[in-house]
């Protein structure tokens, strides 16, 4: 029996999503925690992967990913931000998000390094930091807004500052950066060799007129970015793990170093499938669907005791639930989820130090049956 094996993450334990998930489906509740679609994917998507199969297009894909999915990708980008990417040396297509995210941390983080992270983040970025020997170091952004504090930010700045993670749309609060945030930034880290992690993987649901400025829009930052998207996200298909990372060609070179250690290639006949798909601009154009999903679930909870906290995009909505009790976030997800038949995600464990500001976050991206009914559930909370 092993007894001397030593954690490379001894504090890290299963995950909330996996705790909820797990919860949801013990008590038979609508599951609104775990951040996935519960309607199918196009089937114009998944005849052409089928498709692609059927032509033999089953073997290994190029290391970075095949070139007409990259050349989608970089004018995609290029629409987006003026900011043009060589799909040959600037683009990969990665196994999900995540693994863009852990291949661009390993490519660059070393043991000394300080990676900046804004809290409440989502959970993979400070273990994928302490697994290459960095040290996160937080910066809270402000509540309830969850806008950037960029005096807290600059306090953080020193010669150990290797990278800043940014995560615009921002999961879990649904805000978006602005335009001016990212001005900001530009001259916080001018005359620096500071990289920047953008994951943007949410980059297609904006709401409300709002716009999504991505790091690719000030050539200064895009310079020293590894830009992160999702196919999984816009494309409603979140099981598929598509990705793909955009970055100059010297940061570019290092994360194909790893990425082709990591993974090699990801899914052939998918690749080809989502290239022909994403040809056509318009099943890109998926923000009005979820803004309207997001305005069912506004209306289903209107006359419940639950405050609603802007959502400008994603595919999630913070619910303030302190006028209907003072119990800690994870003891009331648990309650409502049990007792109420609503799975949500409390804010508190996205914090590097838990704060508790009675708040859980709810994924809309879900049939409108769906939300309605878990409207009338919360609706019943007092």
């Amino acid at each position: 029996m092993l007894t001397n094996l030593k954690s490379k993450l001894p504090y890290t334990s299963l995950s909330i999503f996996s705790v909820m998930s797990a919860l949801a489906n013990e008590h038979r509740a609508i599951n609104l925690s775990q951040g996935f679609p519960d309607f199918p994917v196009d089937p114009v998507l998944v005849n052409l992967v089928d498709k692609y199969m059927k032509l033999g297009y089953n073997q290994y894909a190029p290391m970075p990913g095949i070139l007409e999915l990259r050349e989608i990708v970089s004018d995609f980008i290029f629409r987006q931000s003026s900011y043009r990417y060589d799909p040959k040396t600037e683009i990969t297509i990665t196994h999900g998000a995540t693994q863009a995210i852990a291949t661009a941390i390993s490519s660059t983080i070393r043991e000394g390094d300080e990676v900046i992270i804004f809290t409440p983040a989502y959970d993979c970025y400070a273990p994928l930091v302490e697994l290459n020997g960095g040290t996160p170091i937080y910066v809270q952004l402000k509540h309830p807004d969850y806008s950037i504090n960029w005096d807290a930010f600059k306090v953080q700045l020193n010669h150990r500052t290797r990278m800043v993670i940014l995560n615009t749309p921002h999961n879990p609060s649904g805000t978006v950066i602005s335009k001016n945030d990212l001005q900001q930034l530009q001259d916080l880290l001018q005359g620096s060799d500071i990289l920047i992690l953008a994951d943007e993987v949410y980059e297609q649901i904006v709401f409300d007129e709002n716009s999504h400025h991505s790091v690719s829009s000030f050539p200064n930052l895009a310079s020293r970015s590894f830009k992160v998207g999702s196919f999984g996200k816009t494309l409603h298909a979140t099981g598929w793990k598509l990705g793909y990372c955009a970055a100059p060609e010297l940061l570019m070179s290092e994360f194909r170093k790893i990425h082709q250690y990591q993974v090699f290639s990801v899914n052939t006949p998918m690749q080809y499938a989502i290239a022909e798909y994403i040809s056509n601009e318009a099943h890109l154009d998926i923000a009005k669907g979820y803004e309207h999903k997001r305005n069912v679930f506004l209306e289903s909870i209107a006359q419940s005791g639950f405050k609603p906290l802007a959502s400008q995009g994603t595919y999630f909505q913070l619910l303030d639930y302190s006028a209907i009790s003072q119990k800690h976030e994870v003891d009331f997800a648990e309650e409502l989820t049990i007792q109420h038949g609503v799975a949500a995600i409390p804010i508190s464990v996205f914090y590097h130090i838990p704060q508790e500001n009675k708040v859980l976050r709810f994924c809309f991206a879900k049939g409108e049956e769906t939300l309605q009914k878990a409207g009338r559930l919360l609706s019943s909370v007092s």
